[in-house]
This record gives structure tokens, sequence and C-alpha cells, in this order.
């Protein structure tokens, strides 16, 4: 009976080293559109899917391959869709304060202090019409928001040293990442500027 036991536990140490699914984290695919533009990360289950379907091609895959019960499939790592996607101008992403800041540089967008605490302010304030917009939203220490208040920028004594704009979906890309692979690299063009935006 002991020697079973011994032989079962030492099949399952073999059979844990040798499987090619996920076991711990979701890995990670980066999904480029048809024209090579970074588009966003996916699960290595969806790359998979959208490979097996056609509707995308792998371009980088790790060296273990996905095995089932009766096949081999390559392991996607980048892949590149088949069919051009049109992202619409008007849709952007939701505003969150990480994705913000990091836009901003983790700095105030009218001082460029970075050591005060940090605040969402609406250039235009909402009280005057102002839109919760990316083109309408800094990065702001808590000092100049305060002295900036509910007033336009034209009546204050405050100017701002960049004007805002959308994220890149490199930023998403890399604030959605714990760890940005060296393969996905040269499909990220900008990645620098947005890791040390991160």
């Amino acid at each position: 009976m002991r020697i079973d036991v011994e032989a079962a536990a030492s099949r399952r140490a073999v059979l844990s080293e040798t499987r090619c699914y996920a076991a711990r984290g979701v890995e990670r695919v980066l999904v480029l559109n048809a024209s090579y533009e970074p588009l966003n990360i996916c699960s290595l289950r969806r790359a998979h899917v959208l490979v097996w379907k056609g509707r995308a091609e792998i371009l980088e895959s790790h060296e273990r391959p996905l095995r089932s019960a009766c096949a081999h499939f390559r392991r996607p790592h980048v892949i590149r869709l088949v069919t051009y996607v049109r992202v619409p101008r008007g849709a952007t992403r939701r505003i969150s304060r990480r994705v913000l800041f990091a836009r901003d540089g983790w700095q105030c967008a009218y001082c460029g202090s970075g050591g005060h605490r940090l605040t969402l302010d609406h250039v235009v304030p909402r009280s005057r019409g102002g839109r919760s917009v990316w083109e309408n939203v800094v990065a702001s220490c808590a000092p100049c928001n305060h002295r900036k208040g509910d007033r336009l920028l034209e009546e204050t004594s405050m100017t701002l040293r960049t004007v805002p704009r959308p994220p890149t979906p490199i930023l998403f890309i890399r604030l959605t990442a714990e760890h940005i692979p060296d393969v996905w690299r040269r499909y990220l063009p900008g990645l620098d500027a947005a890791a040390a935006a991160a």
C-alpha cells in the first residue's frame, strides 16, 4: 500500500511539471490590431479561441505548447487580429485615478510637484459646464486644486504644463500587466515613456 501511495505522488509530481495550462495566475497575451497597433491584453484562453476560430494569427509563441487529450497547439504570446478592428474616436475608456495620475507622470499638472497628495481636478469645473472627459481632467496636488477652486484657468494665474489628452493604449497595457515580457517590447513603441509614467 505504501508503494502505491509513493508511486501516485511521484506521478502527480511529474504531471504537475509537464502541465501546460495556466496554474497559478492567468497567462496574458498581447493583442495587436491587423495594422500591428497594440489593442489590449487578453487571457491565454481567449487568445487561443481567437486563433482557433481563424480571427487572429500567432506572431510570437512560447516554446511549451498547449496540449489537449489528442492534440498540441502553439501557445500564443503575441497575436495579431486578421481583420482590422476600427477603434472609434468617441469611445474612450473610463477615467480612473490610477490611469490619470500615470498619464500625468504622478505630478501636478499645474506646478509639477509630486510630493503632495494628488487629486483629480476638472480644468473647466463641472459647475461651469465642464465634463468628465480625459481632455478636461488632470492630476493636481491638493494646494493647487484648492487654489484653483471653482474658477477657470483664465481667472487664475495658473497654467497647465501639458495639454490633457486621452491616454494611449500602451499606458493601459503597462498598468494592466504586472510584468512586460521582452517579446512584447518590439510591438509596444513608447513603452519606456509609459513605464516612466506608471
